[in-house]
């Protein structure tokens, strides 16, 4: 029984795909404040303020009972695909703590890419807090073919990491050895 439906995780729909097509539109991160992500995508919505927020479904048990609900994937953080107007006017929703400019705009729209895969391929994901050097790697079969990240080993598995490096975050996944190639 899910608390709420699941809302879209970017606005427009088809923001990931090309990154948009105005000039004077850049990238930037919206450190929300504390439980605000949600109530902040529907103010950016509602404003037709594009943003992306990865929502992944999460199943509680609560009082006996089985409640599914979309949590958002990164803490504190919705992505802000805006012009310098529409960044002055999120942060009259009063639900943003700060926004961070992005140095990498080409960087942050491939990271961003890779989880939307990563979440619409419908595959358990754990956010990674600390980020660790480790061998590159592609996936060569399967729903994620193609997709590259680096290992993380951990307690006798192998998880490909994907990361977001300007947030110093990324998600993860467990998966066979023998679906990676080392790049």
């Amino acid at each position: 029984m899910p608390i709420l439906t699941e809302e879209p995780r970017s606005f427009p729909d088809d923001l990931l795909l090309g990154g948009g097509d105005l000039e004077d539109r850049q990238w930037s991160v919206a450190y929300t404040k504390v439980r605000q992500e949600k109530s902040l995508a529907r103010d950016l919505h509602q404003r037709s303020i594009p943003h992306y927020l990865p929502l992944i479904p999460k199943r509680h048990v609560y009082r006996g009972r089985t409640v599914n609900s979309h949590l958002p994937l990164f803490s504190s953080y919705v992505f802000l695909y805006t012009t310098d107007e529409e960044r002055i006017r999120s942060l009259s929703t009063n639900r943003v703590a700060s926004i961070v400019p992005v140095r990498d705009q080409g960087q942050l729209l491939t990271d961003l890419q890779r989880v939307e895969r990563l979440i619409e391929a419908s595959m358990p994901l754990t956010v990674e807090s600390r980020l660790r050097a480790g061998q590159p790697v592609r996936v060569k079969c399967g729903a994620l073919a193609g997709m590259e990240g680096k290992i993380l080993k951990r307690c006798r598995t192998t998880r490909l990491l994907v990361a977001i490096e300007f947030l110093q975050q990324g998600v993860s996944l467990e998966i066979d050895d023998h679906l990676l190639e080392p790049i």
